[in-house]
């Protein structure tokens, strides 16, 4: 490749990624505010499911259109399903969702974010730095590791790309089961389901045969996402739905910021260590990781909560007058914040 074409490459890649950034964050808020408490669960697992599902599909599709038509035209379809893509946004009802005021800025936004996060219980914070590193060692053994592996002692790129295929079809697997399965115990569910997530290094240092390899992946792939679902229902759950967008980014910032500064690494410490060692110290430091954020009390003990009716306050009389006699006392019921939330989503 000339340096010139690397170069474009790594602009279109870097303008790819921050507009990522901005839409994910505001997808999944825009997901849960359009359900209802007790359905957000299944509809996250329903985006993800669809997501997924079409990172799948469209991989076949675009090596197809590469054979007959060339890569040129391929990446220009690729444009333009990003567009039609955007455009179907503006048809969504959105009605239902109450209007905000406006903000005072990005920095006012990224403030009040940040204090979201840090007065949050340990539990947020915990799995946000849980997943810095997991996310980490997991890209450092399947994007550098693991094509090396295939290619010397697997038989070449065939085997691994048929792991990452399962993977793919697992995560569509593990969003179909969270359309069904409700778990009580929200985090304690999700964290544990990040275990299997340590499985591909370690079948990577082993090495595993493509068989043995490919069960692992598809296995992790429903991990992954019965993890995902769960964290973001205990977000939804959790966080006042005006603020969840902007805590969701300081989530993706904290669980991606260690991707860059360990894939460069990787390769400096398989010479220092060996390919071997590494992985298994990526498969290692998950499970620790893991283990650690076990021992958070709140991981273990926060709960599905299910949508409660208000409750009235304590009766107040109404003093009496000259005019008339004393009125007998009333009642009122008030909203609270979260119950008023509650009602306006159910009405979306």
């Amino acid at each position: 490749m000339w340096p010139e074409q690397q170069h474009t490459g790594d602009v279109r890649t870097a303008l790819g990624g921050t507009g990522q950034a901005f839409f994910a964050p505001a997808a999944e808020g825009m997901v849960f505010a359009s359900v209802s408490g007790e359905h957000s669960g299944r509809a996250f697992a329903v985006f993800r499911m669809g997501m997924n599902g079409a990172n799948i599909g469209g991989a076949a599709l675009g090596g197809a259109l590469v054979t007959a038509v060339g890569p040129g035209w391929v990446l220009a379809v690729d444009a333009a399903s990003f567009a039609l893509a955007g455009a179907l946004r503006a048809f969504l009802d959105v009605s239902g969702v109450p209007e905000r005021a406006p903000g005072g800025g990005m920095l006012h936004d990224l403030r009040d974010g940040w204090r979201e996060v840090t007065a949050r219980p340990p539990w947020l914070w915990g799995v946000v730095v849980q997943f810095a590193v997991v996310n980490a060692m997991v890209a450092a053994a399947e994007a550098v590791y693991g094509p090396v592996v295939a290619e010397e002692q697997l038989g070449g790129a065939g085997p691994w790309g048929l792991a990452l295929a399962a993977f793919g079809a697992g995560t569509v697997g593990g969003a179909l089961l969270m359309t069904r399965l409700t778990p009580r115990r929200l985090l304690l569910t999700g964290v544990l389901c990040v275990f299997p997530l340590a499985l591909p290094s370690a079948a990577l240092a082993v090495p595993l045969p493509t068989a043995g390899l490919t069960a692992i992946m598809f296995g992790t792939g429903i991990a992954v996402e019965v993890f995902a679902v769960t964290w973001m229902t205990a977000l939804h759950q959790e966080i006042p739905e005006e603020k969840f967008s902007r805590v969701s980014s300081y989530d993706a910032l904290g669980s991606l910021a260690l991707v860059p500064v360990v894939t460069s690494l990787a390769g400096p410490v398989q010479d220092l260590v060996g390919r071997t060692a590494a992985l298994w110290a990526c498969s290692a430091l998950i499970a620790l990781l893991t283990a650690a954020v076990l021992c958070v009390p709140d991981v273990r003990r926060l709960t599905r909560r299910t949508t409660t009716g208000t409750v009235p306050p304590p009766t107040v009389p109404t003093p009496p007058t000259t005019q008339t006699p004393p009125t007998s006392p009333t009642h009122q019921t008030s909203q609270t914040p979260q119950d008023a939330r509650t009602s306006r989503l159910s009405r979306s």
